[in-house]
């Protein structure tokens, strides 16, 4: 059971809707039980499967004992891609009540998420900020994906997280599966600076699938559901399902 996290410096990344659509890939044509989990307190994964956050516990009541993870799992519109919600509480979970006492609360996640073994992967989208829920969520996982897009602010960004990542691996060991480029024009006029800037921060990382920039996406959130049962045969739809494709046989080779 694979748990990886996605994870990004900056807003803007398309990374709640990789994580979506990834998810949503896996399930539909790799026939994988898949669990995203919303551990960002904007919750925009939440609503882009239909849910309204201020309706369902998240979370954070699990993380301070309050109740079973298995009380918080929801289903969505494919049968086997399940989702736990966020709302506002994930926020500042980490400074109340019995989690502010624990010095080791950052290792709280990794444990709640253990007993969920009926699940084939596991899929976690972050807050776009270096804060406790993205490092709960690095160490609760094995594997990390980032989101970036060929813009200044997101590569720069990278950079940050990059040494984020590498003083974490130092406690914890987290392997990288790749980096995906989200929003992306292939006649991009400055796709080679911003290809080489992310080659210089994570050599050899940069994934050959890349989500071109699709209105369908935006569209898809509208309804609550994945880009494959909105646009199925969109531009992103296509290019998610190559993505699913490409990480899968990352996954197997770190796996062996």
């Amino acid at each position: 059971m694979p748990t990886i996290t996605i994870s990004s410096f900056k807003g803007g990344t398309a990374k709640t809707s990789t994580s979506l659509n990834l998810g949503a890939a896996l399930a539909k044509f790799h026939k994988q039980n898949v669990l995203l989990i919303d551990f960002d307190a904007q919750a925009n994964l939440t609503t882009g499967l239909g849910y309204d956050p201020d309706a369902q516990d998240s979370l954070a009541p699990i993380l301070q004992g309050k109740k079973n993870i298995g009380e918080v799992i929801l289903p969505t519109s494919h049968p086997r891609l399940s989702l736990i919600p966020a709302d506002t509480w994930l926020e500042r979970v980490e400074v109340t009540e019995a989690l502010a006492a624990d010095r080791y609360s950052h290792e709280k996640l990794r444990e709640v998420l253990k007993p969920l073994t009926q699940f084939d992967t596991i899929i976690i989208d972050t807050p776009p900020s270096l804060c406790w829920l993205t490092e709960s969520a690095l160490i609760a996982s094995e594997f990390a994906l980032i989101a970036a897009t060929p813009e200044f602010y997101s590569i720069k960004g990278l950079q940050r997280l990059s040494q984020f990542m590498e003083s974490l691996s130092q406690r914890h060991p987290i392997e990288l599966l790749g980096v995906v480029l989200s929003f992306w024009n292939p006649r991009g006029k400055s796709n080679d600076t911003f290809l080489h800037i992310i080659e210089e921060t994570f050599p050899g990382q940069i994934l050959k699938s890349k989500v071109r920039r699709d209105i369908t996406v935006s569209e898809a959130t509208i309804y609550g559901k994945p880009i494959f049962e909105i646009a199925p045969k969109s531009r992103a739809a296509e290019d998610y399902s190559i993505l699913a494709k490409e990480l899968l046989k990352r996954l197997r080779k770190c796996q062996k």
